[in-house]
């Protein structure tokens, strides 16, 4: 069974940064694809990065500004976040796609595995 474990978040300053990271954990082949998702309570999980196929992918909200990584000898996916806004306070998850499948990377139904999240806050 693959667990996902994320880390990072707290609270932060606007313009300040964060890097979350999602450690896997049960499983010896590298996932096909892992993203990350965002929360705000009342709200739907957002799409936020995937790294699927060896390609990145960013919503528009935060391209310039998150960058994701895979280390795949740590089985870890990472998110630099940059020049945080307090509209980008939420709780982030990291998700894991096993196996190759129709890239549908932004939606949180394609996804095999979620972690527990971790609370982001960016103050202003």
């Amino acid at each position: 069974q693959v667990q996902l474990v994320e880390s990072g978040g707290g609270l932060v300053q606007a313009g300040g940064s964060l890097n979350l990271s999602c450690i896997a954990s049960g499983r010896t082949l590298s996932a096909y694809a892992m993203g990350w998702f965002r929360q705000t309570p009342g709200n739907e999980r957002m799409f936020t990065a995937a790294s699927s196929g060896g390609t990145a992918y960013y919503a528009d909200a935060v391209k310039g500004r998150f960058t994701i990584s895979r280390d795949h000898a740590k089985n870890t996916v990472y998110l630099q976040m940059n020049n945080l806004k307090p509209e980008d306070s939420a709780v982030y998850y990291c998700a894991e796609k096993r196996s190759y499948g129709t890239n549908m990377y932004d939606e949180v139904s394609w996804y095999d595995y979620w972690g527990q999240g971790t609370q982001v806050t960016v103050s202003s």
